[in-house]
């Protein structure tokens, strides 16, 4: 049966990209790496990124990790999601009703395996991990750490609305990995996008917590990525990275961003 979908893969140990920020495409999908300033004393990168996509559309699912002493945890988390990656894309298949409670289940199942939690002991470091879907009109999320999503709509900035998830600390899988404890600790979500154009932006702490910490201010991380008039967002990606290395970031930055034109009516107040 002929593949339907499309992928990528990328750790940090894999390409550094110090001193010389870069950005690649998957279909709608725009993928920024940047391991941070060389002057400022960067040596290594331990992000991660998995993304699979339909490309019709359809959906696209995305995993963005920032691990941290090695990048042995984010290796794991690719190499077990891509093992798991028929599976997905099978529940992706579901109408979306049931898509969303199907993965999240599964993806719970896997995190708190015997066999996964044993692997996760043998790492160096540990990582946080957020996993992102896009089907239809709903955007699905499930949050270990102190990665952030916004979803960016001119109607949700007119309400001071940007991020979807809290960025929680203390939080990683890995050699210390909340799904280890009695009670594992991470959030989920889902969203309605609303009518027209949505962007939707995952990004690492690089990004943000470098020189006066501009892009803390969501609505200035709107600005960064909505703003472009031809609404190229990998020229976005790019800039922002930029914008990273000129500061002198020495912390790794990895962004995953896509825009998706949503062509139903979101819900709005009776009144």
């Amino acid at each position: 049966m002929e593949q339907t979908w499309e992928q990528f893969s990328w750790t940090g140990s894999e390409e550094m990209y110090l001193d010389h920020p870069a950005t690649s495409t998957l279909n709608r999908i725009v993928i920024g790496r940047y391991g941070g300033n060389t002057a400022a004393g960067a040596d290594k990168n331990e992000d991660g990124v998995y993304v699979l996509s339909e490309p019709g559309s359809g959906w696209e699912f995305a995993v963005l990790l920032d691990a941290h002493n090695t990048a042995e945890s984010a290796e794991l988390l690719v190499r077990t999601i891509n093992g798991e990656a028929a599976e997905i894309i099978r529940l992706l298949a579901l109408p979306v009703q049931q898509a969303f409670r199907e993965l999240e289940a599964f993806l719970l199942s896997i995190f708190q395996s015997e066999a996964f939690i044993r692997q996760c002991q043998q790492v160096t470091g540990e990582t946080a991990c957020l996993i992102c879907v896009r089907m239809e009109n709903y955007l699905w999320w499930f949050s270990v750490g102190d990665n952030s999503l916004y979803l960016l709509h001119p109607e949700l900035t007119a309400r001071g609305q940007y991020a979807l998830n809290q960025r929680n600390y203390y939080e990683w899988i890995g050699f210390v990995n909340t799904f280890a404890q009695p009670v594992p600790c991470y959030s989920s979500g889902i969203r309605e996008l609303r009518q027209g154009r949505n962007v939707i932006v995952m990004t690492t702490d690089g990004l943000l917590e470098v020189g006066a910490r501009l892009l803390e201010d969501p609505r200035r991380l709107y600005e960064a990525f909505t703003g472009k008039e031809d609404e190229d967002l990998e020229k976005c990606v790019a800039e922002a990275l930029t914008g990273v290395h000129e500061q002198l970031g020495w912390d790794s930055a990895t962004v995953v961003a896509w825009s998706y034109d949503n062509g139903k009516a979101g819900a709005m107040p009776s009144d």
